[in-house]
């Protein structure tokens, strides 16, 4: 029987012996000035506010009368959402107050050429659609959203990755808190627009979800349209075993994080899977299954347990507690779920998110080794359920609606367990494992919306879009090896908008490719960490810059003080031309081609001047002179050819 690893031991026979399946949705915020569907401002945030507004939400029925699972299960928390509203990233729009402006035809732009380096079959007319969302995180209790092409695909490793679409829709607010019954949010990044592709479940091992998620993440960041930074980019990752279902595991900020994630998505299924068969050979299935509920708060009155002993005295003495009996339910809270994790982890999640009870423990077993209450409390509580050795009994406690509402999810997540694997959205947590964060949406939540017509697209714009497009990021990696440039280089050309004008540089004027990729990777990054400006640079001043440098008119060693002198605010000469604006930078620096003369005299001049009882050590000899001349040659004559005079100036005094 197959057994789980730890996940440095796992083998891609390993994942295939259990049937891993796993994809990725990316959610990539586009860089407009404007957002999606209003013309406020985007990408300005700030933890400020001006006004704060509450709002209860509620779940409306589908075009065919049905309601969604999760508006359900969100209704069920009654929640408060409060958002924080900042006048200058905020209108009326966001809040619901007035209708839509027409899409952002940049955002869309952008979106198309996305898609279209997805190898997507493009739509020739928008349609925008509602997706539902209760939890507060959108005030409309909606997203805008729409379908821009299907049926893509991206190379990976000799094979093809499926890109099932490529959706453009609106961003949600940021969530501040959520404590009790109150979220609460701000609403800044909210109308930010958003490409989202989505993979088919494609990858195999969690090392390839994550290596497909930087593909995509090149690919997209070499249109330079979009936002980086923290927040920018966020994945939600899908995974599935054999016998499993599709989970979605929400808002993993880092690539880095994945493999781990789905490691413990894939090991958690399994051992539901594995609780499942367990609870089988019981005789426990969906329809034998068994539950029973009894108010249990005057044998736990006096219980030394803080916990329990805290929440029946808060709220004025109104505190209550509920007892659940799982029939035959005996040991099966203590098997492993995840890494470090119980099964009973899955029961408290349950009341943490449904029943607001997140004053963490939030609940008690009786198979539980660790001492809580007594065990004539919970003989007493065996009685009164009637219980017996086969079955568990799970405490909760709190208000007397949200205990009440924990003892429904205690019950209803038992019942699931004898199905396997729930339909799911799951939080990524920090170390690795996840958390239940909602049930798992269901086409019940989309449905046209009423505000937008229509938007159809026209040939004559694609082919604009397409006759601009960047070289693919796979075939431009590939040609970028070929020239035996380093990983770091590589890594940074690929998605740099300034990839034309590398090859620009090498093609057409010769310069060396390593020399030219690091003044546009490691130079550029160097010059950012010190304050400068490198972005404010046109193609045309670095080309001019390493033009003289193969025309032997700048020394390598001053094409960074030139760029740098180029790339702080106040410049000389903004008004001319790249070629005034470079000479004046080495004007200022002092550089200008010394030559072969001038050269051999600096050379004898630092000679005659050297004083050899000076030196402690003669052998350093060489390394002082030639930091002696450098200073004064630097920017101006190439190390190599100091070095190289130096040495035959230093053979003829010697007569060697």
């Amino acid at each position: 029987m197959f057994e789980f690893k730890p996940f440095d031991e796992m083998t891609p026979e390993d994942y295939a012996a259990i049937g891993l399946k796993a994809g990725l949705e990316v959610h990539q915020q586009l860089l407009t000035e404007k957002k999606i569907f209003c013309r406020c401002p985007a990408g300005r945030y700030s933890d400020k506010y001006d006004s704060e507004i509450l709002r209860h939400m509620r779940p409306t029925l589908s075009e065919l009368g049905e309601y969604d699972g999760t508006a359900l299960m969100e209704f069920k928390t009654k929640k408060e959402i409060v958002y924080r509203i900042k006048r200058d990233t905020v209108c009326t729009y966001e809040m619901d107050d007035t209708p839509p402006f027409m899409l952002n035809e940049d955002a869309l732009d952008i979106a198309l050429e996305i898609a279209m380096l997805l190898n997507l079959n493009l739509v020739n007319e928008l349609h925008i659609s509602r997706k539902q969302y209760l939890d507060g995180s959108i005030p409309t209790g909606f997203q805008r959203t729409t379908i821009l092409g299907v049926n893509g695909w991206i190379p990976f490793r000799g094979r093809r990755i499926g890109i099932y679409q490529l959706g453009l829709e609106e961003d949600a607010c940021r969530e501040v808190s959520d404590v009790g019954h109150e979220r609460v949010y701000l609403t800044d990044r909210l109308g930010m627009p958003l490409a989202e592709p989505v993979t088919h479940p494609d990858m195999r091992t969690p090392q390839e979800v994550a290596e497909v998620g930087e593909v995509l993440r090149r690919l997209m960041r070499s249109t330079g349209k979009v936002r980086t930074g923290a927040g920018a980019t966020r994945q939600d990752v899908n995974a599935s075993v054999a016998g499993g279902t599709r989970i979605e595991i929400k808002g993993v900020s880092s690539l880095k994080r994945v493999p781990l994630l789905v490691y413990n998505e894939a090991m958690r299924q399994w051992n539901l899977l594995r609780i499942r068969g367990l609870l089988t050979q019981r005789g426990i299935t969906r329809d034998t299954f068994k539950a029973a509920t009894e108010d249990v708060t005057d044998i736990l009155a006096r219980a030394g347990y803080q916990p329990i002993r805290r929440a029946l005295r808060a709220l004025g003495g109104g505190g209550v507690a509920r007892c659940v009996r799982l029939h035959g339910f005996a040991g099966i809270l203590n098997e492993q779920t995840q890494t470090g994790t119980r099964f009973a982890q899955e029961f408290s999640d349950r009341l943490r998110v449904v029943a607001c009870l997140d004053q963490l423990p939030n609940l008690i077993y009786s198979d539980d080794p660790a001492k809580t209450i007594s065990s004539p409390q919970w003989k007493r509580m065996r009685e009164r359920l009637g219980a017996s050795a086969e079955d568990v009994l799970v405490v909760t406690w709190g208000g007397q609606a949200d205990a009440d509402t924990g003892a429904s999810e205690i019950a209803i997540r038992g019942r699931e367990a004898t199905v396997g694997v729930p339909n799911e959205t799951r939080q990524a947590l920090a170390d690795g494992t996840n958390g239940f964060e909602r049930i798992l949406p269901g086409p019940q939540r989309m449905y046209p919306d009423t505000d937008l017509p229509p938007m159809p697209l026209s040939s004559e714009r694609f082919e604009k879009i397409r006759s601009t497009l960047p070289e693919p990021v796979w075939d431009r990696q590939a040609r970028l090896e070929a020239l035996g440039l380093p990983s770091d280089v590589i890594s940074k050309l690929v998605i740099s908008t300034r990839a034309p004008l590398f090859d620009r540089l090498v093609r057409e004027m010769s310069v060396q490719p390593m020399l030219v990729g690091e003044v546009l990777t490691r130079h550029a990054t160097a010059l950012r960490r010190k304050g400068f400006d490198f972005r404010a640079l046109t193609d045309e001043e670095i080309a001019e810059v390493l033009r003289l440098y193969q025309q032997a008119e700048l020394a390598r060693e001053g094409i960074v003080p030139v760029l740098q002198t180029l790339s702080r605010s106040g410049r000389v000469g903004e008004s001319d031309g790249a070629v005034e604006r470079v000479r004046a930078a080495m004007q200022d620096l002092g550089f200008s081609a010394a030559s072969r003369d001038e050269l051999k005299t600096t050379v004898a001049r630092v000679m005659r001047e050297f004083d050899p009882s000076a030196m402690r050590n003669p052998d350093k000899k060489h390394d002082y002179l030639m930091g002696v001349l450098m200073k004064q040659l630097r920017g101006r004559v190439e190390g190599r050819r100091v070095a190289e005079h130096l040495d035959a100036a230093l053979s003829a005094a010697t007569g060697e």
